[in-house]
């Protein structure tokens, strides 16, 4: 992989009516790498995603401060031209829920055809046997009749299926996959995973998959940053994160793993909520939760430090 960073996001700062809901978030992915981001629900994840399209709800939502570089160029200071030429070209997003992304009234091949209509000059033809080759590429069963169907005709699996074949109509370099098998059954999950993994070594694109599944991280991931209330506080390779996590949080995330505890014990629970924006404490946001505070972690925010191992934590595991 290419020690140059295809994707660079440098102190990011989101605000919803005045409360910072990411503060300063730093993220960087290599081409073809598959870079894990991963924590609670309310850390910050998908808005910094959204964030990565340019797609927030502006206004409330607002990027108040930060850069987001990819290739070279700042995100940030495109215009909206600009955007949607990269938007399913060289940067391309698979959402939670396909049924809310995919419309009803349009048949797949339409849909499909259209995002290759929008960045490639090429007949219908051409475009009909674009979109054939993509529905045969992420295993949807025969292709040809489910170019013809709707949505709902297609089961879950199928659904988000197609959300990838969309989602590499034009290759893109880089893929932000959003919790993209949240809704799915566990074995379809497995499926999905394996044919994003398995198209990303193919193609060489890179991805960032935001989870809250610890399991999906350690057998897909290269890397791993964890978030905890709009911050990054950990970030190694997946294989030294799993086998000596620093923070605090990631400790006991880990501890949360099936795999992790003796079968029939209960998994431990980590106790309390993460706080929501204008709620988080002053010092270390996850104090309050954590059972090794020391005299600093409620009174100042811990820089992320390290070299290739970064933490966020006065009080680190060993």
């Amino acid at each position: 992989m290419s020690a140059t960073p295809l994707l660079h996001i440098e102190d990011l700062y989101v605000d919803v009516g005045g409360r910072a809901v990411i503060e300063g978030v730093s993220l960087s992915i290599a081409p073809g790498e598959m870079l894990g981001l991963v924590g609670e629900s309310g850390c910050g994840k998908s808005v910094t995603a959204l964030s990565i399209m340019r797609l927030l709800a502006e206004p409330p939502m607002q990027i108040s401060a930060g850069r987001i570089g990819f290739e070279g160029r700042d995100i940030l200071g495109l215009d909206e031209a600009e955007l949607e030429a990269l938007r399913g070209d060289d940067i391309a997003m698979i959402f939670q829920e396909p049924m809310t992304s995919l419309n009803p009234v349009f048949t797949i091949g339409d849909q499909i055809t259209e995002v290759v209509y929008l960045h490639r000059k090429v007949d219908r033809q051409t475009a009909d046997a674009r979109a054939l080759e993509l529905l045969q590429r992420v295993g949807i069963p025969a292709p040809e009749a489910a170019l013809q169907r709707y949505p709902h005709q297609l089961s879950g699996g199928q659904r988000q299926r197609v959300m990838i074949a969309m989602a590499l109509a034009c290759d893109p370099k880089l893929l932000v996959a959003d919790e993209p098998t949240t809704a799915l059954d566990v074995t379809v999950q497995a499926q999905i995973l394996d044919l994003i993994d398995d198209l990303r070594r193919e193609t060489g694109m890179a991805v960032l998959l935001i989870t809250h599944d610890l399991g999906v991280v350690s057998q897909y991931c290269d890397r791993v940053a964890v978030m905890y209330g709009g911050l990054v506080v950990e970030e190694a390779t997946a294989m030294e994160l799993f086998a000596h996590p620093k923070h605090r949080y990631t400790e006991a995330l880990l501890r949360t793993i099936p795999a992790s505890n003796p079968p029939g014990v209960e998994l431990p629970a980590i106790m309390g909520t993460v706080p929501p924006p204008g709620q988080r404490p002053v010092g270390c946001t996850f104090h309050p939760r954590c059972h090794a505070v020391v005299e600093a972690c409620p009174r100042l925010m811990p820089p992320l430090e390290g070299q290739s191992h970064l933490v966020r934590c006065w009080n680190p595991a060993e």
